[in-house]
Protein backbone atom coordinates (compact mmCIF):
# COMPACT_ATOMS: atom_id res chain seq x y z
CA UNK A 1 0.00 0.00 0.00
CA UNK A 2 0.88 3.82 -0.83
CA UNK A 3 1.46 6.49 1.36
CA UNK A 4 0.12 9.69 1.03
CA UNK A 5 1.64 12.46 4.01
CA UNK A 6 0.78 15.78 5.27
CA UNK A 7 3.74 16.84 6.99
CA UNK A 8 3.85 19.85 9.86
CA UNK A 9 0.37 21.43 9.61
CA UNK A 10 -0.21 23.77 11.76
CA UNK A 11 -4.42 24.28 12.89
CA UNK A 12 -5.56 26.71 15.64
CA UNK A 13 -8.21 24.86 17.99
CA UNK A 14 -9.19 25.39 21.47
CA UNK A 15 -8.01 23.10 23.57
CA UNK A 16 -6.56 21.80 27.15
CA UNK A 17 -7.58 21.00 30.45
CA UNK A 18 -7.40 24.12 32.93
CA UNK A 19 -10.15 27.17 32.93
CA UNK A 20 -7.48 29.68 30.57
CA UNK A 21 -6.62 27.06 27.84
CA UNK A 22 -10.66 26.74 27.60
CA UNK A 23 -11.10 30.34 26.22
CA UNK A 24 -8.46 31.05 23.88
CA UNK A 25 -7.22 29.02 20.68
CA UNK A 26 -4.08 27.53 20.59
CA UNK A 27 -1.35 25.73 18.03
CA UNK A 28 -1.43 22.45 17.13
CA UNK A 29 0.93 20.48 14.40
CA UNK A 30 0.20 17.79 12.61
CA UNK A 31 1.82 14.73 10.86
CA UNK A 32 -0.44 12.38 8.90
CA UNK A 33 0.16 8.86 6.86
CA UNK A 34 -2.49 7.83 5.18
CA UNK A 35 -2.90 4.20 3.40
CA UNK A 36 -4.00 4.74 -0.35
CA UNK A 37 -3.30 2.62 -3.52
CA UNK A 38 -1.80 5.39 -6.22
CA UNK A 39 -1.71 3.34 -9.03
CA UNK A 40 -5.14 4.11 -10.45
CA UNK A 41 -4.63 7.97 -10.44
CA UNK A 42 -0.80 7.23 -11.96
CA UNK A 43 -1.99 5.44 -14.26
CA UNK A 44 -3.87 8.37 -16.18
CA UNK A 45 -2.80 11.37 -14.28
CA UNK A 46 -6.38 11.58 -12.51
CA UNK A 47 -6.52 13.26 -9.18
CA UNK A 48 -10.25 12.16 -9.29
CA UNK A 49 -8.58 8.77 -8.12
CA UNK A 50 -5.81 10.43 -5.71
CA UNK A 51 -6.28 11.17 -2.06
CA UNK A 52 -6.50 14.86 -2.30
CA UNK A 53 -4.08 15.89 0.35
CA UNK A 54 -5.00 19.60 -0.58
CA UNK A 55 -9.00 18.45 0.61
CA UNK A 56 -7.78 16.36 3.34
CA UNK A 57 -5.69 19.42 4.60
CA UNK A 58 -9.20 21.44 4.28
CA UNK A 59 -10.55 19.18 6.54
CA UNK A 60 -8.25 19.27 9.05
CA UNK A 61 -7.59 23.16 9.22
CA UNK A 62 -12.36 22.64 9.36
CA UNK A 63 -12.38 20.27 11.92
CA UNK A 64 -9.75 22.11 14.36
CA UNK A 65 -11.55 25.30 13.63
CA UNK A 66 -15.04 23.62 14.71
CA UNK A 67 -13.13 21.85 17.94
CA UNK A 68 -12.81 21.95 21.58
CA UNK A 69 -11.49 19.36 23.30
CA UNK A 70 -9.27 18.86 26.66
CA UNK A 71 -7.29 16.28 25.79
CA UNK A 72 -5.24 16.29 22.34
CA UNK A 73 -6.06 12.19 22.66
CA UNK A 74 -9.72 13.08 22.02
CA UNK A 75 -9.15 15.56 19.68
CA UNK A 76 -6.54 12.38 17.53
CA UNK A 77 -9.25 10.05 18.03
CA UNK A 78 -11.95 12.27 16.44
CA UNK A 79 -9.77 13.67 13.67
CA UNK A 80 -8.75 10.08 12.50
CA UNK A 81 -11.95 8.35 12.70
CA UNK A 82 -13.31 11.87 10.59
CA UNK A 83 -11.49 11.66 7.76
CA UNK A 84 -11.43 7.83 7.46
CA UNK A 85 -14.93 8.28 7.12
CA UNK A 86 -14.55 11.08 4.74
CA UNK A 87 -12.25 10.15 2.29
CA UNK A 88 -12.52 6.41 2.33
CA UNK A 89 -9.09 5.99 4.51
CA UNK A 90 -7.95 2.44 5.52
CA UNK A 91 -5.13 3.09 7.35
CA UNK A 92 -4.18 6.18 9.33
CA UNK A 93 -1.23 7.17 11.07
CA UNK A 94 -1.90 10.81 12.87
CA UNK A 95 0.53 12.65 14.91
CA UNK A 96 -0.31 15.74 16.87
CA UNK A 97 2.14 18.35 18.89
CA UNK A 98 1.10 20.83 21.49
CA UNK A 99 4.12 22.95 21.28
CA UNK A 100 4.70 24.94 24.25
CA UNK A 101 2.35 22.31 26.90
CA UNK A 102 5.24 22.07 28.90
CA UNK A 103 7.83 24.40 29.73
CA UNK A 104 11.14 22.21 29.46
CA UNK A 105 10.00 20.53 26.24
CA UNK A 106 9.57 21.84 22.64
CA UNK A 107 6.52 19.94 22.17
CA UNK A 108 4.04 16.97 23.45
CA UNK A 109 1.18 15.47 22.28
CA UNK A 110 0.31 11.66 20.66
CA UNK A 111 0.94 9.20 17.99
CA UNK A 112 -1.89 7.31 17.13
CA UNK A 113 -2.06 4.48 14.22
CA UNK A 114 -5.62 3.22 12.95
CA UNK A 115 -7.24 0.65 10.50
CA UNK A 116 -5.43 -1.82 8.61
CA UNK A 117 -2.87 -1.52 5.91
Amino acid sequence: MDIVFIEKIEVATVIGVYDWEKTISQCLTLDLQMAWDNRLAAENDDISKALDYAKVAEAVEQFAANSRFELVETFAERLAALLMQQFGIVWIKLKVTKPGAVATAKGVGVEIERGCR
